[in-house]
């Protein structure tokens, strides 16, 4: 019911593994009871639908740029059809641009598949794009926590108003 998707894709994929090994470790630990042939369609889907090639499934992670690794990983993520996939800090890695795509990709599999996300990170830039409910945390310990538009509009904690100010902005 719960899969995660790590910061780094690079070190959280088995090297040795094939993409379409990966993806499919957590169907067969988990015993879906799938046929080869089903879950290597359900391989493809996912490679699909996370606008990856299917040929890719036959590929080796050493053979993919971060942004490709980290829909790899997200792809992996969804194969058991989780209710909640924890994120973290799965951005952090990628360029601006790429990172832009992975979180469109983030919001259109949560439309579709009605997942939720428990998104860890330390960038407050994404938030508003990504979050209905925000919980600030400061040394382990949670700080503040309220509707994403509350936090983000009207912070109470001194720690939460520090990570807002500290996010660039870009002033007319």
């Amino acid at each position: 019911r719960i899969q995660v998707i790590f910061q780094n894709p690079y070190s959280s994929m088995n090297p040795r593994l094939s993409v379409g090994e990966i993806i499919a470790e957590g169907m067969v630990s988990l015993g879906l009871g799938l046929s080869v042939e089903e879950r290597n369609e359900r391989i493809g889907q996912l490679l699909d639908r996370v606008q990856l090639r299917r040929e890719y499934g036959s590929r080796y992670p050493h053979e993919f740029s971060g942004g490709q690794l980290q829909r790899v990983a997200v792809a992996r993520a969804l194969a058991v059809d989780p209710e909640l996939i924890i994120c973290d800090e799965p951005t952090s890695a990628l360029d601006v641009s790429i990172r832009a795509e992975v979180l469109d990709l983030l919001q259109e599999l949560q439309r579709e598949f009605g997942v939720s996300y428990l998104f860890i990170t330390h960038d407050l830039s994404i938030v508003p794009s990504l979050a209905h409910h925000v919980g600030v945390m400061q040394a382990g310990v949670l700080v503040e926590q309220g509707s994403a538009e509350q936090i983000l509009t009207a912070p109470r904690h001194p720690y939460t108003q520090a990570l807002l100010a500290s996010v660039p902005r870009v002033d007319g």
